[in-house]
Protein backbone atom coordinates (compact mmCIF):
# COMPACT_ATOMS: atom_id res chain seq x y z
CA UNK A 1 0.00 0.00 0.00
CA UNK A 2 1.31 3.50 -0.82
CA UNK A 3 0.92 6.11 1.86
CA UNK A 4 1.31 9.80 1.54
CA UNK A 5 2.84 11.80 4.93
CA UNK A 6 3.89 15.74 4.72
CA UNK A 7 6.65 16.99 4.21
CA UNK A 8 6.39 18.65 7.93
CA UNK A 9 5.92 14.97 9.35
CA UNK A 10 8.86 13.75 7.20
CA UNK A 11 11.00 16.11 8.39
CA UNK A 12 9.75 15.71 11.81
CA UNK A 13 10.64 11.83 11.24
CA UNK A 14 13.89 12.80 10.28
CA UNK A 15 15.12 14.99 12.96
CA UNK A 16 13.57 12.75 15.01
CA UNK A 17 16.09 9.90 14.37
CA UNK A 18 19.49 12.51 14.11
CA UNK A 19 19.07 14.17 17.24
CA UNK A 20 18.34 12.08 20.46
CA UNK A 21 14.66 13.93 22.38
CA UNK A 22 13.63 13.04 26.04
CA UNK A 23 10.21 11.74 25.77
CA UNK A 24 7.92 12.62 28.41
CA UNK A 25 4.74 10.81 29.14
CA UNK A 26 1.60 13.63 28.22
CA UNK A 27 -1.22 11.87 29.66
CA UNK A 28 -2.96 9.05 31.68
CA UNK A 29 -3.14 5.74 30.80
CA UNK A 30 -6.71 3.72 32.03
CA UNK A 31 -5.33 0.59 30.29
CA UNK A 32 -5.24 -2.62 31.87
CA UNK A 33 -4.86 -6.57 30.04
CA UNK A 34 -5.06 -9.91 30.51
CA UNK A 35 -3.73 -12.89 28.43
CA UNK A 36 -4.42 -16.83 27.96
CA UNK A 37 -2.89 -19.82 25.94
CA UNK A 38 -3.88 -19.33 22.35
CA UNK A 39 -5.45 -22.70 21.31
CA UNK A 40 -4.14 -24.57 17.80
CA UNK A 41 -5.25 -23.19 14.65
CA UNK A 42 -6.26 -24.36 11.04
CA UNK A 43 -5.17 -24.00 7.69
CA UNK A 44 -8.42 -21.93 6.90
CA UNK A 45 -8.69 -20.60 10.67
CA UNK A 46 -5.51 -18.81 12.19
CA UNK A 47 -3.46 -16.25 13.66
CA UNK A 48 -0.31 -15.20 14.23
CA UNK A 49 1.58 -14.03 17.04
CA UNK A 50 2.34 -9.96 15.91
CA UNK A 51 -0.46 -9.73 13.54
CA UNK A 52 -1.85 -6.67 15.30
CA UNK A 53 -2.80 -2.80 15.59
CA UNK A 54 -4.79 -0.59 17.51
CA UNK A 55 -7.43 1.54 16.21
CA UNK A 56 -7.27 5.18 17.56
CA UNK A 57 -10.11 8.13 17.92
CA UNK A 58 -9.65 10.99 19.38
CA UNK A 59 -13.16 11.77 21.30
CA UNK A 60 -14.73 14.48 23.50
CA UNK A 61 -14.26 14.28 26.88
CA UNK A 62 -17.94 15.51 27.80
CA UNK A 63 -19.41 12.76 26.07
CA UNK A 64 -17.45 10.77 24.37
CA UNK A 65 -18.56 11.73 20.36
CA UNK A 66 -15.44 10.82 18.31
CA UNK A 67 -14.36 14.25 16.61
CA UNK A 68 -11.36 12.81 14.84
CA UNK A 69 -12.37 9.87 12.20
CA UNK A 70 -10.67 6.21 13.44
CA UNK A 71 -7.37 5.78 11.93
CA UNK A 72 -5.48 1.71 12.19
CA UNK A 73 -1.88 1.93 13.73
CA UNK A 74 -0.23 -1.23 12.92
CA UNK A 75 3.77 -2.74 12.69
CA UNK A 76 2.43 -4.71 9.54
CA UNK A 77 1.45 -4.06 5.74
CA UNK A 78 -1.63 -5.66 5.40
CA UNK A 79 -2.72 -5.83 1.85
CA UNK A 80 -5.23 -3.23 0.80
CA UNK A 81 -7.84 -5.75 -0.18
CA UNK A 82 -8.38 -7.03 3.45
CA UNK A 83 -11.87 -7.85 4.57
CA UNK A 84 -12.65 -5.28 7.21
CA UNK A 85 -15.74 -3.79 8.77
CA UNK A 86 -14.41 0.04 7.81
CA UNK A 87 -13.25 2.61 10.17
CA UNK A 88 -15.87 2.69 13.27
CA UNK A 89 -15.09 2.98 16.76
CA UNK A 90 -16.78 1.39 19.73
CA UNK A 91 -18.40 4.18 20.52
CA UNK A 92 -20.06 4.60 17.46
CA UNK A 93 -21.26 0.71 17.71
CA UNK A 94 -22.59 1.46 21.11
CA UNK A 95 -24.75 4.78 19.40
CA UNK A 96 -26.48 2.73 16.80
CA UNK A 97 -23.98 1.68 14.02
CA UNK A 98 -24.46 -1.03 12.21
CA UNK A 99 -21.29 -3.40 11.67
CA UNK A 100 -20.53 -3.10 7.63
CA UNK A 101 -18.32 -5.40 5.78
CA UNK A 102 -16.05 -3.85 3.18
CA UNK A 103 -13.88 -5.80 0.65
CA UNK A 104 -11.22 -3.63 -0.33
CA UNK A 105 -9.53 -0.15 0.35
CA UNK A 106 -8.41 -0.77 3.92
CA UNK A 107 -5.73 1.61 4.81
CA UNK A 108 -3.73 2.10 7.80
CA UNK A 109 -0.54 3.89 9.20
CA UNK A 110 2.53 2.10 10.02
CA UNK A 111 4.18 4.87 13.39
CA UNK A 112 7.24 6.41 13.33
CA UNK A 113 7.71 4.69 16.79
CA UNK A 114 7.11 0.72 16.94
CA UNK A 115 4.09 -0.56 18.78
CA UNK A 116 4.69 -2.50 21.56
CA UNK A 117 3.00 -5.95 21.80
CA UNK A 118 -0.80 -5.77 22.20
CA UNK A 119 -2.22 -8.89 21.95
CA UNK A 120 -0.72 -12.06 24.49
CA UNK A 121 -0.60 -15.42 22.75
CA UNK A 122 0.80 -18.48 23.85
CA UNK A 123 4.55 -17.28 23.34
CA UNK A 124 4.55 -14.24 25.63
CA UNK A 125 2.40 -12.22 27.11
CA UNK A 126 2.19 -8.06 26.04
CA UNK A 127 3.32 -5.56 28.81
CA UNK A 128 0.49 -3.67 30.00
CA UNK A 129 3.25 -0.99 31.44
CA UNK A 130 4.84 -1.17 28.04
CA UNK A 131 1.53 -0.07 26.09
CA UNK A 132 0.62 2.61 29.06
CA UNK A 133 4.09 4.34 28.12
CA UNK A 134 4.11 4.40 24.79
CA UNK A 135 0.95 5.76 24.44
CA UNK A 136 1.34 8.39 27.14
CA UNK A 137 4.94 9.00 25.52
CA UNK A 138 4.57 13.19 24.67
CA UNK A 139 6.52 12.06 20.83
CA UNK A 140 3.32 9.39 20.54
CA UNK A 141 0.27 11.87 21.42
CA UNK A 142 2.16 14.61 18.67
CA UNK A 143 2.16 11.90 16.19
CA UNK A 144 -1.10 11.51 16.37
CA UNK A 145 -2.28 14.74 16.88
CA UNK A 146 -0.79 15.00 13.45
CA UNK A 147 -1.77 11.60 11.19
CA UNK A 148 -5.83 12.88 13.17
CA UNK A 149 -5.32 16.39 11.98
CA UNK A 150 -6.75 17.42 15.28
CA UNK A 151 -4.49 20.35 17.23
CA UNK A 152 -2.21 18.89 19.67
CA UNK A 153 -2.87 21.70 22.21
CA UNK A 154 -6.45 21.14 21.86
CA UNK A 155 -5.76 17.30 22.21
CA UNK A 156 -3.91 18.27 25.64
CA UNK A 157 -6.25 20.39 27.40
CA UNK A 158 -8.59 18.56 29.54
CA UNK A 159 -11.44 18.25 26.90
CA UNK A 160 -10.16 15.19 24.84
CA UNK A 161 -8.95 11.60 25.03
CA UNK A 162 -7.65 9.28 23.00
CA UNK A 163 -9.92 5.97 22.42
CA UNK A 164 -7.43 2.80 21.78
CA UNK A 165 -9.02 -0.63 20.57
CA UNK A 166 -7.10 -3.27 20.07
CA UNK A 167 -7.09 -5.09 16.41
CA UNK A 168 -5.99 -8.51 15.02
CA UNK A 169 -5.58 -9.69 11.65
CA UNK A 170 -6.42 -12.95 11.39
CA UNK A 171 -7.46 -15.91 8.48
CA UNK A 172 -11.41 -16.89 9.54
CA UNK A 173 -12.72 -20.07 6.95
CA UNK A 174 -9.82 -18.94 4.18
CA UNK A 175 -10.15 -15.06 3.71
CA UNK A 176 -7.91 -12.67 5.23
CA UNK A 177 -9.82 -9.94 7.93
CA UNK A 178 -9.12 -6.89 10.64
CA UNK A 179 -11.40 -6.56 13.30
CA UNK A 180 -11.28 -4.61 16.64
CA UNK A 181 -12.54 -6.83 19.42
CA UNK A 182 -16.08 -5.10 19.18
CA UNK A 183 -16.21 -6.01 15.51
CA UNK A 184 -15.60 -10.02 16.43
CA UNK A 185 -18.36 -9.30 18.94
CA UNK A 186 -20.84 -8.19 16.73
CA UNK A 187 -19.63 -10.51 14.11
CA UNK A 188 -19.93 -13.46 16.23
CA UNK A 189 -23.87 -12.26 16.65
CA UNK A 190 -24.40 -12.37 13.19
CA UNK A 191 -22.89 -15.73 12.89
CA UNK A 192 -24.77 -17.15 15.46
CA UNK A 193 -21.67 -18.28 17.44
CA UNK A 194 -19.45 -18.90 13.67
CA UNK A 195 -16.59 -16.71 14.45
CA UNK A 196 -16.26 -17.92 18.13
CA UNK A 197 -16.04 -21.65 17.38
CA UNK A 198 -13.16 -21.50 15.07
CA UNK A 199 -11.17 -18.82 17.04
CA UNK A 200 -12.00 -18.30 20.42
CA UNK A 201 -9.20 -18.03 21.73
CA UNK A 202 -7.97 -14.75 19.59
CA UNK A 203 -11.60 -13.33 19.33
CA UNK A 204 -12.69 -13.96 22.64
CA UNK A 205 -9.99 -14.22 25.03
CA UNK A 206 -6.64 -12.42 24.07
CA UNK A 207 -7.85 -9.68 21.38
CA UNK A 208 -11.22 -8.44 24.07
CA UNK A 209 -8.46 -8.90 27.10
CA UNK A 210 -5.58 -7.27 25.41
CA UNK A 211 -6.96 -3.62 26.91
CA UNK A 212 -9.39 -2.90 29.45
CA UNK A 213 -10.48 0.14 31.74
CA UNK A 214 -8.40 0.10 35.50
CA UNK A 215 -11.48 2.67 35.88
CA UNK A 216 -14.77 4.02 34.46
CA UNK A 217 -14.91 6.09 31.79
CA UNK A 218 -16.75 7.51 28.77
CA UNK A 219 -19.89 5.52 29.87
CA UNK A 220 -17.70 2.42 30.19
CA UNK A 221 -16.80 0.23 33.35
CA UNK A 222 -14.03 -1.04 34.51
CA UNK A 223 -13.58 -4.84 33.65
CA UNK A 224 -13.72 -7.12 37.38
CA UNK A 225 -14.33 -10.84 35.29
CA UNK A 226 -11.72 -13.58 34.58
CA UNK A 227 -8.59 -11.70 32.46
CA UNK A 228 -7.45 -15.83 31.46
CA UNK A 229 -10.85 -17.06 30.65
CA UNK A 230 -13.21 -16.64 27.26
CA UNK A 231 -15.41 -14.10 27.76
CA UNK A 232 -18.72 -13.85 25.88
CA UNK A 233 -19.86 -11.47 23.25
CA UNK A 234 -22.19 -9.35 25.86
CA UNK A 235 -19.53 -8.58 27.87
CA UNK A 236 -16.94 -7.57 24.89
CA UNK A 237 -19.28 -5.19 23.62
CA UNK A 238 -20.11 -3.54 26.81
CA UNK A 239 -16.51 -3.49 28.72
CA UNK A 240 -13.73 -5.22 27.13
CA UNK A 241 -11.52 -4.27 24.18
CA UNK A 242 -10.37 -0.48 24.82
CA UNK A 243 -8.37 2.11 26.78
CA UNK A 244 -8.25 5.61 27.63
CA UNK A 245 -5.68 8.05 27.52
CA UNK A 246 -6.67 11.13 29.45
CA UNK A 247 -4.84 14.61 29.67
CA UNK A 248 -4.86 17.94 32.36
CA UNK A 249 -3.95 17.40 35.63
CA UNK A 250 -6.89 19.25 36.74
CA UNK A 251 -8.88 16.06 35.04
CA UNK A 252 -10.63 14.69 38.01
CA UNK A 253 -10.58 11.12 38.97
CA UNK A 254 -13.78 9.12 37.94
CA UNK A 255 -16.39 9.75 40.13
CA UNK A 256 -17.01 6.13 42.05
CA UNK A 257 -20.90 6.08 42.65
CA UNK A 258 -22.32 4.77 45.52
CA UNK A 259 -25.33 3.83 43.42
CA UNK A 260 -25.91 1.70 40.62
CA UNK A 261 -28.84 3.50 39.03
CA UNK A 262 -30.54 7.05 39.43
CA UNK A 263 -34.13 7.17 38.50
CA UNK A 264 -36.65 9.50 39.07
CA UNK A 265 -39.72 9.40 41.49
CA UNK A 266 -43.22 7.45 40.32
CA UNK A 267 -40.82 6.23 36.79
CA UNK A 268 -41.16 3.39 35.25
CA UNK A 269 -37.89 2.17 34.61
CA UNK A 270 -35.58 -1.22 33.51
CA UNK A 271 -33.41 -2.60 35.85
CA UNK A 272 -30.97 -5.47 33.99
CA UNK A 273 -27.85 -8.00 34.89
CA UNK A 274 -25.84 -10.27 32.96
CA UNK A 275 -26.47 -13.94 33.30
CA UNK A 276 -23.40 -16.11 32.86
CA UNK A 277 -22.03 -19.86 33.30
CA UNK A 278 -23.78 -22.74 34.60
CA UNK A 279 -25.69 -24.74 31.93
CA UNK A 280 -28.30 -22.81 30.83
CA UNK A 281 -30.52 -24.42 27.59
CA UNK A 282 -34.60 -24.79 27.33
CA UNK A 283 -33.67 -28.48 29.39
CA UNK A 284 -32.02 -26.94 31.73
CA UNK A 285 -33.12 -23.00 32.25
CA UNK A 286 -32.17 -20.66 34.51
CA UNK A 287 -34.76 -18.30 36.89
CA UNK A 288 -33.84 -14.81 37.91
CA UNK A 289 -35.89 -12.78 40.84
CA UNK A 290 -35.21 -9.26 41.31
CA UNK A 291 -36.60 -8.27 44.95
CA UNK A 292 -37.61 -4.72 44.64
CA UNK A 293 -38.98 -3.12 47.57
CA UNK A 294 -40.00 -6.11 49.20
CA UNK A 295 -41.46 -7.89 45.83
CA UNK A 296 -40.25 -10.41 43.29
CA UNK A 297 -39.74 -10.41 39.97
CA UNK A 298 -39.43 -13.57 38.49
CA UNK A 299 -37.89 -14.21 34.92
CA UNK A 300 -38.22 -17.48 33.85
CA UNK A 301 -36.72 -19.85 30.97
CA UNK A 302 -33.93 -17.83 30.80
CA UNK A 303 -30.76 -19.82 28.49
CA UNK A 304 -27.63 -18.83 26.77
CA UNK A 305 -24.77 -20.45 24.41
CA UNK A 306 -21.80 -22.23 26.73
CA UNK A 307 -19.07 -19.73 27.62
CA UNK A 308 -21.58 -16.90 26.75
CA UNK A 309 -24.13 -15.35 28.67
CA UNK A 310 -27.78 -14.07 28.55
CA UNK A 311 -29.14 -10.07 29.24
CA UNK A 312 -32.01 -10.30 31.91
CA UNK A 313 -33.93 -7.14 32.67
CA UNK A 314 -37.58 -6.39 34.82
CA UNK A 315 -39.78 -3.33 34.27
CA UNK A 316 -40.81 -1.60 37.21
CA UNK A 317 -42.23 1.68 38.59
CA UNK A 318 -40.03 3.61 40.93
CA UNK A 319 -42.22 4.64 44.60
CA UNK A 320 -43.32 8.07 44.86
CA UNK A 321 -40.98 9.46 47.19
CA UNK A 322 -37.09 9.98 47.04
CA UNK A 323 -35.03 7.25 48.74
CA UNK A 324 -32.39 4.64 48.15
CA UNK A 325 -33.56 1.18 47.25
CA UNK A 326 -31.58 -1.74 47.60
CA UNK A 327 -32.41 -4.41 44.95
CA UNK A 328 -31.22 -8.23 45.30
CA UNK A 329 -30.78 -10.52 41.94
CA UNK A 330 -30.68 -13.96 42.65
CA UNK A 331 -30.07 -17.16 39.95
CA UNK A 332 -31.59 -20.71 40.59
CA UNK A 333 -30.76 -23.45 38.19
CA UNK A 334 -27.10 -22.60 38.14
CA UNK A 335 -25.39 -19.75 36.39
CA UNK A 336 -24.45 -15.95 38.21
CA UNK A 337 -25.27 -12.17 38.14
CA UNK A 338 -23.16 -9.97 36.89
CA UNK A 339 -24.82 -8.32 39.78
CA UNK A 340 -26.68 -9.27 42.75
CA UNK A 341 -26.91 -5.98 44.59
CA UNK A 342 -27.91 -3.52 43.27
CA UNK A 343 -28.43 0.23 44.87
CA UNK A 344 -31.26 2.19 43.47
CA UNK A 345 -31.21 6.33 43.97
CA UNK A 346 -34.72 7.68 43.66
CA UNK A 347 -34.84 11.57 43.40
CA UNK A 348 -37.48 13.79 43.22
CA UNK A 349 -37.03 17.03 40.65
CA UNK A 350 -40.31 18.89 41.69
CA UNK A 351 -38.93 21.13 44.17
CA UNK A 352 -36.69 23.56 42.55
CA UNK A 353 -38.77 25.79 40.79
CA UNK A 354 -38.11 29.56 40.07
CA UNK A 355 -38.88 32.33 42.65
CA UNK A 356 -42.18 34.76 41.89
CA UNK A 357 -39.90 37.71 39.52
CA UNK A 358 -41.29 41.50 40.01
CA UNK A 359 -40.69 44.38 38.04
CA UNK A 360 -37.77 45.51 40.13
CA UNK A 361 -35.36 42.59 39.69
CA UNK A 362 -32.13 43.77 38.89
CA UNK A 363 -28.60 41.64 37.96
CA UNK A 364 -25.70 43.83 37.19
CA UNK A 365 -23.54 41.52 37.00
CA UNK A 366 -24.91 38.91 34.46
CA UNK A 367 -22.38 37.40 32.16
CA UNK A 368 -23.62 34.81 29.48
CA UNK A 369 -23.41 31.07 30.82
CA UNK A 370 -22.05 28.23 28.81
CA UNK A 371 -25.27 25.93 27.56
CA UNK A 372 -24.80 22.66 29.42
CA UNK A 373 -24.06 19.41 27.95
CA UNK A 374 -25.00 16.62 29.58
CA UNK A 375 -24.67 13.07 28.70
CA UNK A 376 -26.18 12.39 25.54
CA UNK A 377 -27.48 8.88 24.45
CA UNK A 378 -29.91 8.47 21.79
CA UNK A 379 -29.80 5.38 20.49
CA UNK A 380 -29.09 1.64 22.22
CA UNK A 381 -28.91 -1.66 21.02
CA UNK A 382 -29.27 -5.10 22.97
CA UNK A 383 -29.61 -9.06 21.93
CA UNK A 384 -31.35 -12.14 23.18
CA UNK A 385 -30.65 -15.04 22.47
CA UNK A 386 -33.40 -17.96 21.60
CA UNK A 387 -33.00 -21.90 21.06
CA UNK A 388 -34.23 -24.05 18.70
CA UNK A 389 -33.79 -28.57 18.47
CA UNK A 390 -31.36 -29.61 15.61
CA UNK A 391 -32.93 -33.25 15.18
CA UNK A 392 -30.28 -35.94 14.59
CA UNK A 393 -32.14 -39.23 14.40
CA UNK A 394 -29.90 -42.05 14.99
CA UNK A 395 -31.02 -45.58 14.89
CA UNK A 396 -30.34 -47.75 17.94
CA UNK A 397 -30.23 -51.42 17.35
CA UNK A 398 -31.60 -53.81 19.90
CA UNK A 399 -30.89 -57.28 18.47
CA UNK A 400 -32.66 -60.67 19.67
CA UNK A 401 -32.46 -63.81 18.64
CA UNK A 402 -35.40 -65.92 17.71
CA UNK A 403 -35.11 -69.89 18.03
CA UNK A 404 -36.82 -71.96 15.43
CA UNK A 405 -36.54 -74.97 17.93
CA UNK A 406 -34.31 -76.76 15.71
CA UNK A 407 -31.46 -75.29 16.44
CA UNK A 408 -31.64 -72.58 14.60
CA UNK A 409 -33.11 -68.88 14.07
CA UNK A 410 -32.49 -65.49 13.20
CA UNK A 411 -31.42 -62.33 14.37
CA UNK A 412 -34.12 -59.76 14.29
CA UNK A 413 -33.28 -55.94 14.99
CA UNK A 414 -36.30 -54.80 17.20
CA UNK A 415 -34.53 -51.03 17.68
CA UNK A 416 -36.41 -47.72 16.76
CA UNK A 417 -35.08 -44.36 15.95
CA UNK A 418 -33.83 -42.08 18.79
CA UNK A 419 -33.13 -37.81 17.91
CA UNK A 420 -29.89 -37.58 19.78
CA UNK A 421 -30.20 -33.72 18.49
CA UNK A 422 -29.07 -30.48 20.47
CA UNK A 423 -29.99 -27.01 21.39
CA UNK A 424 -28.59 -24.41 18.38
CA UNK A 425 -28.78 -20.73 19.82
CA UNK A 426 -29.24 -17.78 17.56
CA UNK A 427 -28.77 -14.29 18.84
CA UNK A 428 -31.98 -11.93 18.24
CA UNK A 429 -30.41 -8.51 17.51
CA UNK A 430 -32.54 -5.63 18.90
CA UNK A 431 -32.59 -1.51 19.50
CA UNK A 432 -34.21 1.30 20.06
CA UNK A 433 -33.74 5.02 19.29
CA UNK A 434 -35.27 8.39 20.69
CA UNK A 435 -35.63 11.60 18.56
CA UNK A 436 -36.79 14.97 20.36
CA UNK A 437 -36.69 18.54 19.14
CA UNK A 438 -38.30 21.36 21.40
CA UNK A 439 -40.03 24.62 20.46
CA UNK A 440 -40.13 28.10 22.69
CA UNK A 441 -42.06 31.02 21.96
CA UNK A 442 -43.71 33.92 22.95
CA UNK A 443 -46.86 33.09 25.63
CA UNK A 444 -49.92 34.22 23.49
CA UNK A 445 -50.48 36.98 26.24
CA UNK A 446 -47.65 38.69 24.99
CA UNK A 447 -49.42 41.78 24.01
CA UNK A 448 -45.66 43.10 21.54
CA UNK A 449 -44.77 39.90 20.44
CA UNK A 450 -43.57 39.38 16.72
CA UNK A 451 -42.69 35.68 15.73
CA UNK A 452 -40.26 34.99 18.28
CA UNK A 453 -38.84 38.24 19.17
CA UNK A 454 -40.14 39.53 22.35
CA UNK A 455 -39.30 42.34 25.24
CA UNK A 456 -38.19 40.90 28.75
CA UNK A 457 -40.21 40.31 31.81
CA UNK A 458 -42.88 39.08 30.03
CA UNK A 459 -43.80 34.80 29.74
CA UNK A 460 -42.27 32.11 27.05
CA UNK A 461 -44.28 28.52 26.38
CA UNK A 462 -42.45 25.47 25.65
CA UNK A 463 -43.23 22.36 23.35
CA UNK A 464 -41.23 19.23 24.12
CA UNK A 465 -41.93 16.29 21.59
CA UNK A 466 -40.27 13.01 22.33
CA UNK A 467 -40.81 9.82 19.71
CA UNK A 468 -39.38 6.36 20.86
CA UNK A 469 -38.91 3.65 18.42
CA UNK A 470 -37.64 0.10 18.48
CA UNK A 471 -38.18 -3.62 17.39
CA UNK A 472 -38.70 -4.95 21.01
CA UNK A 473 -41.54 -2.39 22.51
CA UNK A 474 -42.29 -4.40 25.91
CA UNK A 475 -38.59 -3.68 26.95
CA UNK A 476 -38.78 -0.27 26.19
CA UNK A 477 -40.39 2.60 28.08
CA UNK A 478 -41.06 6.26 26.10
CA UNK A 479 -39.01 9.81 27.26
CA UNK A 480 -41.08 10.21 30.73
CA UNK A 481 -39.29 13.33 32.47
CA UNK A 482 -38.09 16.94 30.85
CA UNK A 483 -36.15 19.57 32.63
CA UNK A 484 -35.79 23.06 31.63
CA UNK A 485 -32.87 25.29 32.82
CA UNK A 486 -32.39 28.86 32.42
CA UNK A 487 -29.49 31.59 31.62
CA UNK A 488 -31.13 33.88 34.55
CA UNK A 489 -29.76 30.96 36.90
CA UNK A 490 -26.70 29.76 35.24
CA UNK A 491 -28.64 26.94 34.23
CA UNK A 492 -28.20 25.97 37.85
CA UNK A 493 -30.28 26.23 41.10
CA UNK A 494 -33.43 26.55 39.80
CA UNK A 495 -35.42 24.98 36.85
CA UNK A 496 -38.95 23.78 35.73
CA UNK A 497 -39.86 20.00 35.81
CA UNK A 498 -41.74 19.50 32.87
CA UNK A 499 -46.06 18.50 32.83
CA UNK A 500 -46.01 15.69 30.16
CA UNK A 501 -49.28 16.55 28.69
CA UNK A 502 -49.30 12.70 26.46
CA UNK A 503 -47.52 9.76 27.32
CA UNK A 504 -45.96 6.56 25.38
CA UNK A 505 -43.49 6.30 22.58
CA UNK A 506 -44.82 9.56 21.19
CA UNK A 507 -44.43 12.18 24.59
CA UNK A 508 -44.71 16.02 24.48
CA UNK A 509 -44.24 18.02 27.56
CA UNK A 510 -45.15 21.93 28.39
CA UNK A 511 -44.38 24.27 31.35
CA UNK A 512 -46.74 23.64 34.59
CA UNK A 513 -49.27 26.00 35.10
CA UNK A 514 -47.20 29.02 36.63
CA UNK A 515 -49.19 29.73 40.35
CA UNK A 516 -47.66 33.25 39.41
CA UNK A 517 -49.65 33.69 36.33
CA UNK A 518 -52.73 35.80 36.25
CA UNK A 519 -54.26 33.81 33.80
CA UNK A 520 -52.92 29.96 34.91
CA UNK A 521 -50.42 30.21 31.85
CA UNK A 522 -48.28 27.27 31.09
CA UNK A 523 -45.15 30.00 31.14
CA UNK A 524 -42.04 30.86 32.34
CA UNK A 525 -41.68 35.00 32.96
CA UNK A 526 -38.33 36.04 31.60
CA UNK A 527 -36.97 38.49 34.02
CA UNK A 528 -37.01 42.14 33.07
CA UNK A 529 -33.50 42.83 33.43
CA UNK A 530 -32.18 40.15 30.96
CA UNK A 531 -30.14 42.23 28.54
CA UNK A 532 -31.20 42.64 24.24
CA UNK A 533 -29.90 39.24 23.17
CA UNK A 534 -30.84 35.63 22.72
CA UNK A 535 -32.66 33.87 25.71
CA UNK A 536 -31.81 30.26 25.53
CA UNK A 537 -33.62 27.66 28.03
CA UNK A 538 -31.83 24.61 27.65
CA UNK A 539 -34.04 21.04 28.54
CA UNK A 540 -32.78 17.58 29.28
CA UNK A 541 -34.83 14.97 27.91
CA UNK A 542 -34.40 11.47 29.70
CA UNK A 543 -36.10 8.22 31.16
CA UNK A 544 -36.47 6.71 27.92
CA UNK A 545 -35.53 3.21 29.46
CA UNK A 546 -33.80 0.13 27.69
CA UNK A 547 -32.32 -2.67 28.75
CA UNK A 548 -29.20 -0.97 27.92
CA UNK A 549 -29.66 1.76 29.93
CA UNK A 550 -30.88 5.17 29.50
CA UNK A 551 -31.70 7.26 26.31
CA UNK A 552 -31.83 11.16 26.54
CA UNK A 553 -31.00 14.27 24.58
CA UNK A 554 -30.12 17.82 24.85
CA UNK A 555 -32.29 20.45 23.65
CA UNK A 556 -32.36 23.73 23.24
CA UNK A 557 -34.47 27.00 21.17
CA UNK A 558 -34.55 30.44 21.42
CA UNK A 559 -36.25 33.72 21.77
CA UNK A 560 -34.82 36.97 20.76
CA UNK A 561 -35.25 39.84 24.03
CA UNK A 562 -35.22 43.07 22.76
CA UNK A 563 -36.79 46.13 24.96
CA UNK A 564 -38.46 45.42 28.47
CA UNK A 565 -42.60 45.63 29.27
CA UNK A 566 -41.59 49.03 30.66
CA UNK A 567 -41.56 50.26 26.91
CA UNK A 568 -44.84 48.75 26.60
CA UNK A 569 -46.22 51.33 29.59
CA UNK A 570 -47.16 54.47 28.56
CA UNK A 571 -47.40 57.34 31.26
CA UNK A 572 -49.56 60.79 30.34
CA UNK A 573 -51.68 63.03 32.66
CA UNK A 574 -55.17 62.25 32.58
CA UNK A 575 -57.23 65.04 30.28
CA UNK A 576 -59.74 67.11 32.13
Amino acid sequence: MKRIVSIMLVLTLMLTSLFPITAYAIGDGNIDNGSGDMGNGTNENYWNTGDEGVRVTVVRASDGSPVTTPIDFTNKTPANTLVNFNKVSKIQYARGVSLSVTVNGYTYVNPSKALPRIISSGDGNASIEAIKSYFTDELIVRYISSVTGFNYDTLINGDYKILLEPIAYLTFNGIEMAMTATEAALYDQQLNGGLQSKMASLTHKNLPLGMFLETPDLGYPAWSGSTTDSVSNTDIISSLGLGIVRFSEADPPPEISAYDYEYRVNTEVITAVTVRGGQADPDHPVSVTFNIGGRNYRVNNVYYPNSDSQLVWVRWTTPSTPQTMTITVSVSGGGSPSKSIITAKIVDLSQNDPPNPTANDRNDSYTTPSIPNNPQKTSASWGVWSAWWQAYWVWVSDWKWYSDGNGGGFWVDNGSWEDHGWWEFDWNPYSASLTASVNIKPDDKVPTASGNNMKSGYGINISVTANVSSNQSSAVTGAQTSVTYFPEFQYKDYWRLLDRTSSGYSARFEFKQNKYSTYDRRVHFTPVWFPNSSYIPYTYLIDCWTPAGMLSTNLTDTVTIQGSLWDDWHIAPVKP
